[in-house]
């Protein structure tokens, strides 16, 4: 007599539902199983607190909640991740190997929360932040300072990275997204009608400055055309002040002898008596010595308009909004005659 042996191995025809939770429930598809489950704090911190105390009434008095309500958010949380993370009985109740494995996850979940929570408060409260400027060099070493040592003074958790430079790359850097907002001059308002908005901050006007001995130190009246004659000392090309000057004085030319990139080397020569210069307001402390003299240059189209640069899209920090409008109030308050 033959008895047909059934095989030891049979094909599996659908394997995904072979997968099973200690609830029971089939795992119908294998994405599923992936998906990450929406949790709340409160459902973790009751997991937590019934891992603790191992009892359904002490844990939901410790959450400060009644058991009805307590019990619902064990009930949900199991639910959502698809297994049973506590064994119960009448008399106890007791995590099961999944829940042991929940565990941890769930204190680190709550500790990550909680510390991102905090690190959002300090920033909301200007305990922690960065700031990012981009200045031009004349406003970043004279006026500039002040303001910042105002700002943090006030906020000393808070750090402000300054890149001094010229107004092109002050613009760049703010539209690369490497600077907050930046202090540029004149041109700065083209961008207006881009990608960056400019808001109108002030107008410089611009200074004579001269060796004290020099004949226009004692001109009565300066013009153009009484300058023109004498050696001058040039900034760049590139440099918001030349660009203001050669607007203003075309198309008539200066007898330039020096073209130079720093307002502290025109201070020098114009000191050692190689020539005379202009220069705007906000720049005179570089010209604070006994041998010189700074006197107002009364030309009408001679000025430079000072905007505040930011990116027209997206929002600053509140750390980078409240230095925005520190700078916004004391510049001003500023007399730039």
């Amino acid at each position: 007599m033959h008895c047909r042996q059934r095989p030891l191995i049979r094909k599996i025809e659908n394997p995904d539902r072979l997968i099973r939770f200690s609830n029971n429930k089939p795992a119908t598809d294998i994405q599923d199983m992936r998906k990450t489950p929406d949790l709340s704090t409160r459902q973790l911190r009751a997991f937590l607190a019934l891992a603790e105390h191992r009892n359904f009434t002490r844990a939901a008095q410790s959450s400060h909640l009644s058991q009805p309500a307590f019990s619902a958010l064990i009930r949900t949380l199991e639910d959502a991740v698809g297994t049973r993370l506590f064994d119960r009985d009448t008399r106890s109740v007791q995590l099961t190997p999944e829940g042991r494995l929940f565990e941890g996850s769930a204190r680190r979940l709550l500790d990550d929360m909680g510390s991102a929570m905090g690190d959002l408060a300090d920033h909301v409260e200007r305990r922690k932040g960065r700031v990012r400027v981009a200045a031009l060099p004349s406003l970043a070493a004279g006026w500039l300072p002040a303001v910042f040592a105002e700002f943090m003074q006030a906020w000393p958790g808070i750090r402000i990275d300054l890149d001094d430079a010229l107004s092109d790359a002050c613009i760049a850097l703010v539209r690369s997204g490497q600077a907050d907002f930046a202090l540029a001059a004149s041109g700065a308002g083209g961008t207006a009608d881009g990608d960056l908005r400019a808001r109108k901050l002030c107008t410089d006007r611009f200074h004579l400055v001269c060796r004290a001995d020099h004949p226009l130190a004692r001109e009565p009246r300066l013009t153009a055309k009484k300058i023109a004659p004498y050696p001058f000392i040039q900034m760049a090309r590139n440099s918001s002040v030349r660009q203001a000057l050669d607007a203003a004085l075309h198309p008539q030319r200066l007898n330039a002898v020096f073209e130079v990139e720093h307002l502290a080397t025109v201070m020098g020569l114009v000191e050692a008596g190689l020539g005379i210069s202009v220069v705007p307001a906000l720049t005179l402390f570089h010209f604070q010595r006994e041998t010189l003299v700074t006197r107002p240059l009364p030309l009408p189209s001679l000025t430079r308009t000072l905007y505040m640069v930011q990116r027209r899209e997206g929002s600053l920090s509140v750390a980078a909004q409240t230095l925005h409008d520190l700078i916004v109030a004391r510049l001003g308050s500023l007399r730039l005659d």
